[in-house]
């Protein structure tokens, strides 16, 4: 089932799912002001129609040694698409790449990396400026995190308007 316009129900779920996705179909039916039944098809009809794409839990880098977060902005030698792709495909399978997204303005790619400590930020930095058809590294090393706030603002617009 594809829904193309979300009503002020399906944003309210939406905003709580986001927020705790662990909430009971029971609460998540009390918040929007709906009985159970009703609620969760609407919690099936927006995950079939890719508005939820899943679940997850956060977990504490700190609690598994993971200390270290830094950027790094990538550029290749070639912007082919093909050259673009091997890039993509390959940095996939590094799990230690937690967001890859190519970019316009000074490179093509900013990564988003975690490591657990320096020697190994300086490891991963090594491999990547190793890796083929990359031309410069640029990293930044993360300080602090002032916020980090999953998920998309629900109330910008969308398919409702």
């Amino acid at each position: 089932m594809h829904r193309e316009k979300l009503d002020s129900i399906d944003i309210q779920i939406l905003k709580d799912l986001q927020r705790d996705g662990r909430m009971t179909n029971v609460e998540l039916a009390r918040r929007a002001g709906i009985s159970a039944p009703p609620c969760l098809r609407r919690v099936r009809a927006l995950e079939e129609s890719g508005f939820i794409r899943g679940y997850h839990a956060e977990v504490d880098a700190g609690m598994l040694n993971v200390k270290e977060m830094f950027f790094a902005l990538v550029g290749l030698d070639s912007q082919s698409q093909t050259v673009l792709s091997e890039f993509e495909q390959a940095v996939s399978g590094w799990s230690e790449i937690r967001e890859c997204h190519m970019i316009r303005g000074g490179g093509d790619f900013m990564l988003k990396i975690v490591a657990r400590d320096k020697e190994q930020r300086d490891d991963i930095t090594m491999r990547l400026t190793s890796a083929p058809h990359v031309a410069t590294v640029t990293t930044f090393e993360t300080i602090r995190t002032s916020k980090d706030q999953p998920g998309v603002p629900i109330d910008m617009g969308g398919p409702e308007d």
